[in-house]
């Protein structure tokens, strides 16, 4: 019976297109700028020096923005990296250069879920901040209400039960009742080898073979619920 829905947000809220076409190209061609106008900044600091660790050398911060970039193009879950986009998408947001994309399924059931008062929380490899801004964004407005919670990779990578296990312990609840929603198989994995309940949303004409139940979006999604 469940208590709580922890959803990720890229193939499964929102489109993959947003992310991949939007997102990245933006802080893409604003990183070089945006360190060299903050990169003083206690903040800005500490996350290069993040980055300078993971990369495992002495780089300026010139040169370490190539990196960054070639990170962007690798699409690296790199925590230090996903705090800078964040920082740079929040520009644009404010700016009114794009909104947050959600599918409008998604919005309906989520406001559902929490008007029947199920928990709502999201995972995401973004980072929290970024999540927060893109529900704050979005063309129905902002949606940042509907959470009790939001969780990055400072938890663990993705495709770690440890991960789902932290967050079940950080919200107070047994994975048990709690649902995870994903496009990606190895989180699925990973969040049903922690307990959790899972359902895979693939958007689009066909559902291939999945080890995890399949919905071709929100208004499909059906489960017990104990409130």
């Amino acid at each position: 019976m469940i208590k709580a829905v922890l959803t990720d947000i890229e193939g499964t809220t929102s489109s993959i297109s947003f992310v991949k076409d939007v997102l990245f190209p933006y802080a893409r061609e604003r990183i070089t700028e945006f360190v060299a106008l903050h990169g003083a900044e206690p903040e800005i600091r500490k996350i290069l020096s993040e980055a300078k660790m993971i990369a495992g050398e002495s780089l300026e911060d010139a040169e370490l923005c190539k990196v960054l970039i070639r990170w962007i193009d690798e699409d690296r879950k790199v925590t230090p990296l996903k705090s800078l986009q964040g920082l740079i998408w929040e520009e644009g947001y404010r700016h009114g250069d794009f909104h947050g994309h959600i599918h409008e399924d998604a919005v309906r059931r989520l406001r559902a879920w929490k008007n029947r008062g199920l928990r709502l929380y999201v995972f995401s490899s973004g980072s929290v901040y970024a999540q927060k801004l893109l529900f704050g964004h979005t063309q129905f407005g902002d949606l940042t209400a509907l959470f009790s919670g939001y969780f990055d990779t400072h938890v663990g990578p993705k495709q770690d039960p440890g991960a789902y296990r932290k967050i079940a312990a950080m919200i107070g609840l047994e994975p048990a009742v709690i649902l995870f929603l994903s496009d990606i198989e190895g989180e699925l994995d990973a969040a049903r080898t922690a307990g959790m309940v899972t359902i895979k949303v693939v958007r689009g004409p066909e559902l291939p073979a999945s080890a995890h139940p399949q919905v071709g979006g929100f208004d499909a999604i059906t489960f017990h619920e104990r409130l």
